[in-house]
């Protein structure tokens, strides 16, 4: 069984904020008082904005939406992550902005490379969100990033999508 996700998580007021006025835009509450904002086609398709971002390395972020999570990040810190596994092997990648300027990242995991002793870069990117581990495996964990398995499924009605 696969594994993947792309979002943007922040604590739930900023991501509510950031969000309004998006038609595409949903946030899903974590634990922690964190909130997702999963990155649909549909939100893919009304965000991307120009060329591909200033961040190296293989992203699906929509082009010129890290310009976007800078000026959602001057309230407070807002991560990208990605994920994507499949029968255990797989690889994960996450940037966070603050202050409006990329304050964490790119960091990434490709498939293969050993986990790091720090935690992977959703967990650490996370841990700048303010979220700790609270006697979980990981802060991936603790704030119930596995609750589904596809980008999509947090739009379920068991989540109770919210604009």
């Amino acid at each position: 069984m696969g594994y993947v996700l792309q979002a943007v998580v922040a604590r739930e007021e900023t991501l509510r904020a950031a969000a309004r006025g998006l038609p595409a835009a949903r946030t899903v509450p974590l634990r922690q008082g964190l909130a997702l904002l999963p990155v649909t086609d549909e939100f893919f398709d009304a965000v991307a904005n120009g060329p591909g971002g200033s961040l190296p390395g293989p992203w699906k972020l929509p082009g010129g939406f890290d310009r976007t999570l800078a000026r959602w990040s001057v309230p407070g810190p807002v991560a990208y992550v990605e994920a994507e596994y499949f029968g255990g092997t797989g690889g994960q990648s996450a940037a966070v902005w603050d202050a409006g300027a990329l304050a964490l990242g790119p960091l990434r995991l490709a498939e293969g490379e050993p986990f790091p002793a720090g935690g992977g870069p959703v967990s650490r990117a996370l841990r700048r969100l303010g979220a700790s581990a609270e006697g979980a495996f990981d802060e991936f964990e603790a704030v119930g990033l596995g609750r589904h398995r596809h980008t999509g499924d947090w739009l379920s009605p068991v989540d109770g999508p919210r604009p």
